[in-house]
């Protein structure tokens, strides 16, 4: 059966290249895969879109990425919050773009490229900028805003648990957009804190079956984006 580990991070991205579009996990620092995206600051690719719930903290984990001037353009639905530093200055300079998307809909954009639905129509944000350009319908006399699926060349993730099979299991909240993005994405690659052997995992409490994932790397004490800030950290 197919072994997916691999065995640093550093090479399981090593072949992210310029120009790709990347999922990130993470709501807020919960669930961020902080060691994927200091490998990728250190692989060096660039030009790349990143789709994400925000724009990272601080100057690490995805801040850094930001900040390292390897993001073209962001899409995410909270682009600034109490620890953004980086993506509010690039983007007031005109050196960064963003798309913004209401949660639920950057959720259901995300599911339905996984599912194989390339549209899908919600009332959220009818009658507002960001409906703008965008197909309107009507359905039992309500208007709803067409949204394209959303998907990625790579998604870069974090779990508690995995198998080399790459079946996943998270730690509570910090799972949030990740077995979707799992989904959407054409490479998987996940740090996990925590590999366990084939059948270490109970089948009921498999989250993200093996078949949505690509590359395994273990990283056995994961450093936490709260705790880098709070240590007043940077990277690189």
């Amino acid at each position: 059966m197919i072994d997916k580990t691999y065995p640093s991070v550093a090479e399981a991205v090593a072949d992210i290249p310029d120009g790709a579009t990347v999922m990130v996990g993470g709501f807020g620092a919960s669930g961020s895969p902080v060691e994927l995206l200091h490998a990728l600051i250190d692989q060096g690719a660039s030009d790349l879109t990143v789709i994400n719930n925000n724009t990272g903290n601080a100057e690490v984990g995805l801040a850094a990425l930001i900040g390292n001037g390897q993001v073209k353009k962001m899409i995410c639905s909270f682009p600034r919050s109490s620890q953004s530093r980086v993506f509010p200055k690039l983007y007031r300079e005109g050196k960064i773009e963003l798309e913004v998307v209401p949660q639920g809909t950057l959720a259901e954009r995300i599911r339905a490229a996984g599912a194989g639905i390339p549209a899908f129509y919600t009332p959220t944000s009818v009658g507002t900028v960001l409906a703008e350009g965008k197909e309107v319908r009507e359905f039992d006399g309500r208007p709803y805003v067409m949204e394209p699926w959303l998907k990625a060349d790579f998604a870069l993730i974090k779990c508690a648990v995995a198998d080399p099979l790459g079946n996943l299991t998270y730690n509570k909240t910090a799972r949030n957009f990740s077995p979707l993005m799992c989904m959407a994405a054409k490479t998987t690659i996940v740090q996990t804190g925590q590999l366990v052997a084939r059948g270490g995992i109970d089948p009921e409490h498999v989250v993200t079956p093996g078949i949505f994932v690509n590359r395994i790397v273990e990283v056995p004490h994961p450093v936490h984006e709260d705790t880098l800030i709070a240590e007043g950290r940077s990277y690189p």
